[in-house]
């Protein structure tokens, strides 16, 4: 009896049916991006001082410029010894006396400005931004700063929790109910975060969020896995993973019109809900309806491929089979991952470049938005990088192997990393460069670990060997954010230099992995 691929050798491995579940389904990773890199401009923290009712009275009163307000009233950088003061701290002065002069108001209270004492931002703050997000609308700077750490890690938990759980539902209720299912729990969570009235239900729709999208990702990635021949099953993994870097480019646009978090939050889930129609568009994988011994219907969606491609099914192969035979004896289990010393080396090598490459590409990404110049442009200028990543990937992977590229990219983006950090700032047009090339190394070693991950183990223990090394991914992502935001606050450069060290044992452990040749 035939195959599924054997079938589509007759009615099409990409004709017309493929290419248009594929545009489909690569809308949804497209709209997988604000979820996974949103924090960039949802949690962007701009230029900050204490807020004080006197000074802005006084400000008014003197008719002072924004310039001479911020030198008269504002701490300036390394007073009293701390390193950001400006931000967190203000003068404790009572700015109502009406002593204080409109010339250097606080000349007449010490002969040194730093003598005078600070004390916290007792009144709130004000922030530099004509938009808004969930730091300046919630506060989450100076001593609340770790809230916003916290608001990435709670998707990346979401992320390891759902892909898991939802994974495991997906094969065994169906890719399709599944699909469904996530993206309307996305679409709803993401529009109550929307409107989420304090910072305690953002953080629990954006768990939701989390638990749901990367799975609902996942499932989409491998229904046109699944719904293509073999042949095509590489490239079309490849370029759905284009597809979310084409919405980086979307979101970086969206984000400059709406600089206001809750319409950009509502204008990134709206296409969610749009994705409910999927229902009438995308039927149940047949591989799958196969492996459940539903093989009438199955026999359905085939025939119904073959009508949508234009092609007849022959009546020698309408009847199915399994395309693998399991062995009742092979039941993976976790200890089958680290049995032999050849898998044992494949899992931990695997789950540690999972995880660098996590740490690296999310905290490439936080970092960027920190570094005080134009977001919008240099999000999209770093995120173009992306589309040549995958081209040298699809040009290379068959022709030179897989261990030469990879380990170039984890070698590339430990570099750049390392460069970045001794360039100096006036030398923008090279700082750019090379954050652009680091990127597209992490963004190379991250699609080819996805690769990889799948060849390098057996059939009986593959999908449960991609699920153990790729669930690290999401534990690289909770710790990033406290990563990047906290070392920052030490020295701006200080998480490229852990990057690189981090990225630097890459190379070398992808080099020994000699399974993953091609």
């Amino acid at each position: 009896m035939p195959t599924m691929d054997d079938i589509l050798e007759h009615i099409g491995e990409f004709d017309f049916f493929q290419k248009q579940t594929f545009f489909l389904l690569a809308l949804l990773s497209a709209a997988f991006t604000p979820i996974y890199v949103g924090i960039v401009f949802l949690g962007f923290t701009p230029d900050h001082r204490c807020l004080s009712p006197g000074v802005a009275e006084l400000s008014r009163r003197c008719s002072w410029s924004l310039a001479e307000e911020l030198n008269y009233t504002v701490p300036g950088p390394g007073a009293m010894g701390e390193a950001f003061p400006r931000q967190c701290r203000g003068y404790e002065v009572d700015w109502n006396r009406s002593a204080l002069s409109c010339v250097d108001p606080l000349a007449g209270l010490a002969t040194n400005r730093s003598h005078l004492p600070l004390g916290p931002c007792r009144h709130g703050w004000v922030y530099d931004t004509h938009g808004s997000s969930i730091v300046t609308e919630f506060n989450l700077v100076c001593a609340n700063s770790w809230m916003l750490d916290l608001f990435q890690s709670t998707v990346n938990a979401g992320f390891f929790i759902g892909a898991v759980g939802i994974g495991y539902l997906a094969d065994r209720f169906g890719r399709k109910l599944c699909l469904l299912v996530t993206i309307l729990i996305n679409a709803a969570s993401g529009v109550l975060m929307a409107v989420s009235p304090n910072y305690t239900w953002v953080l629990i729709f954006r768990l939701i969020q989390g638990l749901v999208s990367k799975a609902g990702w996942l499932i989409g990635y491998i229904l046109i896995t699944e719904f293509v021949g073999l042949s095509y099953r590489r490239t079309v993994g490849v370029v759905y993973q284009v597809a979310f870097t084409a919405g980086l480019l979307a979101l970086a646009g969206v984000a400059y019109v709406l600089p206001h978090w809750r319409w950009l939050q509502l204008t990134a889930t709206l296409p969610n809900i749009c994705f409910l129609l999927y229902y009438w568009c995308i039927p149940e994988s047949p591989r799958w309806l196969i492996s459940q011994n539903k093989s009438a219907k199955a026999m359905g969606v085939i025939k119904y491929i073959a009508k949508k491609n234009g092609k007849s099914l022959p009546a020698s192969l309408q009847s199915l089979r399994p395309e693998e035979e399991v062995d009742e004896k092979l039941k993976p289990s976790f200890l089958d991952l680290v049995r032999t010393p050849q898998i044992r080396k494949h899992t931990l090598i695997l789950m540690y470049n999972w995880f660098t490459s996590s740490v690296l590409y999310q905290g490439l990404i936080m970092h960027m938005g920190l570094a005080g110049s134009n977001i919008y442009l240099d999000f999209f200028y770093s995120a173009l990088v992306e589309f040549p990543a995958a081209l040298i990937i699809i040009l290379t992977i068959d022709r030179i192997g897989r261990r030469f590229p990879w380990a170039a990219s984890n070698l590339l983006a430990g570099a750049a990393c390392l460069a970045s950090v001794f360039i100096p700032e006036d030398l923008r047009w090279l700082r750019v460069t090379v954050a652009c090339l680091g990127r597209m190394g992490i963004t190379m070693a991250y699609e080819m670990v996805c690769l990889v991950n799948a060849e390098l183990y057996p059939t009986f223990i593959r999908n449960l060997g991609v699920l153990v090394c790729s669930s690290m991914c999401d534990i690289g992502g909770i710790i990033t954010p406290f990563l990047v935001y906290r070392l920052t606050n030490i020295w701006h450069e200080l998480p490229l230099v852990v990057f690189a060290v981090d990225d630097g044992t890459d190379p070398l452990l992808c080099a020994t992995q000699r399974g993953a040749e091609g």
